[in-house]
């Protein structure tokens, strides 16, 4: 892809199990420049299997992420914060040739996307769980709050960035 500096940022995988792999079917999807008509690159169209191993994998990383303390996660986020912001002009220009965002409009999603990382990053330092009276007077409840499982994300095409950090940095 022509204008970026890391060209490696622009994935034709998906990112499963640690790994960038192709659809088992091999098929893919083009990507296509909406002002220009020209092809970018191509996706891998992923099906049922692929969808399957993702789910099995991440299931697996959330026996890791969840063993983790709350600071341990947010040094985490903060490090995925400052790589975006580190490459906010590279990733830009991705969203603006495919979706014809403005470059100036992806730029500020990219910073707000980013916004969200470094602020559930502090946020879930801050977790706390309660106390609440229980319905006896030498009675308490104790609420605790920890991750509980594996999520799913769909996101709008006008803002992808922002709306995947929204949700997986929550998660």
């Amino acid at each position: 892809m022509q204008g970026l500096s890391r060209k490696d940022l622009f994935k034709q995988q998906a990112f499963i199990d640690g790994q960038w792999l192709d659809a088992d079917s091999g098929e893919t999807l083009e990507v296509i420049n909406p002002a220009t008509g020209e092809v970018l690159g191509t996706v891998p169209k992923m099906g049922q299997a692929e969808t399957r191993r993702a789910i099995e994998a991440a299931e697996q990383a959330q026996k890791l992420w969840r063993s983790k303390s709350a600071k341990e996660r947010a040094i985490i986020l903060r490090k995925w914060f400052d790589l975006v912001m580190l490459h906010q002009d590279d990733l830009a220009r991705i969203m603006t040739l495919e979706q014809g965002k403005p470059l100036a409009e992806a730029k500020g999603e990219i910073a707000y996307g980013a916004a969200y990382l470094e602020w559930y990053g502090e946020e879930g330092k801050r977790a706390y769980g309660d106390v609440i009276p229980g319905p006896a007077s030498d009675r308490r409840i104790v609420v605790t709050k920890e991750p509980v499982g594996v999520c799913a994300a769909i996101t709008p095409w006008n803002f992808p960035s922002s709306m995947i950090t929204r949700k997986v940095g929550a998660a």
